[in-house]
């Protein structure tokens, strides 16, 4: 007689349906995570993450293909800079990280390096928390972990994630390094990227902390983690202290949120299914049938973001123009809802949104009348053209 099937089963099977059945799974990584924390109204990008679906092979099976993500070159000069930073044991990025983080510490003069090397993720996971352990015990020395293996639970499944480097400090605390290739000018990055980063590495945090609960004596995971970059236009590392814990709370609410991804799926039409090579109009129907909250920002953070961009203009959605727009507009959801209130053809006039919006297509209509009239006059000064 076979087992009867788990709530936890069940939801791996339902969501191995909705792949495909012919489909491998797409692993869970901390830059998708983040993604996810940077949007989480998103019920398409949840289920889809959520199943294991290859969004890129998935847009361009719509034919909205993605620009997404980086090219060889980014790549490349991204290995090199971290390569540099690394060198010599680590020395430079340890340097950093007593600068910035821990200077009532000892300078990390003869740090450890411990070989996380082991067969498969599974193996690698658990020799970076034997490492971790062991670290943490030998009090007084800092420690250097090259790019360890960690797992966190996701929708009842683990999701291997690799940071750059994770550093024990002589007090046994923990912190996660982020190291990217674009510059910081002036001490200062663009902080759309920093904001990127800082997500990733709070998915990073979290991992960690469940690493450190299964610990007896449980070693503090700092929620300051260093971002190294290049200086100005040099190859040069500097780095900066991030503090991570708006974006650890959100990260940490939107994961559980995912693993309720059941309810998510339960609503979705019998039969749905995000297989790549489902006739187009099936398979739009089924990516359809999942409601998508875009916004601009997804162009840098989704492969479906051609596509939900398309269909939110077609909608008239004001999504479509931004967030801070959207939150402006108050129940007015669409371009044609909006003028149409600015008209005064719809709208309550109470609604502070209407009000502003009809007061703003006055001042407009002022403004051009205005400037109407003055030209009108420049044109006929003395008779003469102007």
């Amino acid at each position: 007689m076979p087992l009867p099937r788990t709530r936890g089963t069940a939801l791996r099977q339902r969501l191995a349906e909705l792949r495909g059945p012919e489909v491998p799974a797409k692993a869970l990584d901390a830059r998708a995570l983040a993604a996810l924390a940077a949007n989480p109204g998103c019920k398409r990008r949840a289920i889809l993450d959520g199943a294991g679906v290859n969004k890129t092979t998935l847009a361009s099976a719509l034919g909205s293909p993605s620009a997404f993500g980086q090219s060889q070159f980014a790549l490349t000069r991204g290995n090199a800079f971290e390569a540099k930073v690394k060198a010599d044991g680590g020395a430079e990025l340890l340097r950093l990280v007593h600068e910035r983080l821990d200077r009532s510490a000892e300078p990390p003069t003869d740090a450890r390096v411990p070989d996380l090397t082991a067969i498969g993720p599974e193996g690698r996971t658990a020799r970076t928390a034997l490492a971790l352990h062991e670290a943490t015990e030998a009090s007084g020395t800092w420690t250097l972990l090259d790019h360890p293996m960690l797992a966190l639970d996701v929708a009842g499944s683990p999701a291997f994630l690799e940071p750059d480097a994770v550093v024990v400090h002589p007090d046994g605390g923990w912190t996660v390094v982020e190291i990217k290739s674009f510059p910081m000018l002036d001490g200062s990055a663009d902080p759309s990227k920093v904001g990127a980063a800082a997500r990733q590495a709070a998915v990073y945090v979290l991992a960690l902390e469940e690493v450190a609960a299964r610990m007896e004596s449980v070693p503090k995971v700092r929620h300051r983690v260093l971002l190294v970059c290049p200086k100005d236009f040099s190859n040069l590392p500097t780095a900066s202290a991030v503090d991570i814990r708006k974006q650890r709370a959100v990260t940490a609410r939107q994961l559980t949120r995912l693993t309720r991804i059941q309810d998510i799926a339960d609503t979705l039409p019998e039969g749905t299914c995000f297989a790549p090579d489902l006739p187009a109009d099936e398979l739009t129907a089924a990516v359809e049938s999942v409601p998508a909250t875009y916004a601009p920002e997804c162009l840098s953070a989704c492969e479906l973001a051609f596509h939900c961009r398309s269909r939110s203009r077609e909608a008239g959605a004001v999504t479509s123009l931004g967030r801070s727009v959207r939150a402006e507009l108050g129940g007015l959801t669409t371009v044609e809802d909006v003028l149409a209130a600015a008209r005064g053809a719809a709208g309550d006039p109470d609604d502070p949104a209407v009000a502003a919006l009809r007061r703003a297509a006055r001042l407009r209509a002022e403004a051009l009348e205005g400037h109407g009239a003055t030209t009108a006059a420049g044109v006929t000064v003395g008779g003469a053209a102007w």
